[in-house]
């Protein structure tokens, strides 16, 4: 086996969740059962674009509001930024109410950080917060459904537009069958 000189290797296909839109499904009802059971949101804001996905089924299933809020690394569709920034601000219909602010994954914790202080500007009730996933010792939100070190890779991100056709996203067409 040759050395590797310190650069990393591309992550085989054991380093990868490609998650289908049934456990999807089965894992924003586990994770607002959760919520239901400890918490009884009254409004459900989601962190766009991503967060915003399972906000949504996770609002739905509860038959409470859904709201959205951006907030992104990104500028433009090339540049990234180092720390996320907030590009909207938090649904004034949060104010007085208890608020559950879903992302679709929890690293660092910024973006929570950052949603939860725009968020407490509009003075809600309380506000807690919840993830599909977390990455072991990571920022550990109020709720989350799965805990891994695998990339995940999200139905609605597997396949991309290029051009007119619809094709396996470039980031995972290594570990991706069409």
């Amino acid at each position: 086996m040759q050395p590797n000189h310190g650069v990393p290797l591309p992550p085989g296909p054991e380093q990868y969740m490609d998650l289908s839109w049934e456990m999807f499904g089965e894992l924003c009802r586990a994770l607002a059962f959760k919520v239901a059971r400890d918490f009884g949101p009254e409004v459900v804001i989601g962190i766009a674009r991503a967060g915003a996905i399972p906000a949504a089924v996770i609002a739905s299933i509860l038959r409470v509001d859904f709201y959205s809020m951006k907030i992104s690394r990104k500028e433009g569709d090339t540049q990234v930024r180092e720390r996320p920034a907030v590009l909207s601000a938090a649904p004034p219909q949060a104010t007085g109410k208890r608020v559950l602010l879903v992302d679709e994954i929890a690293t660092s914790g910024d973006t929570l950080r950052l949603g939860l202080a725009a968020i407490r500007d509009v003075g809600p009730r309380e506000v807690r917060t919840a993830t599909s996933f977390v990455r072991p010792r990571s920022y550990k939100p109020d709720y989350f459904a799965l805990e891994t070190n695998q990339i995940i890779i999200f139905p609605w991100d597997r396949k991309v537009f290029e051009g007119d056709r619809l094709v396996v996203n470039p980031r995972y067409e290594q570990v991706v069958e069409d």
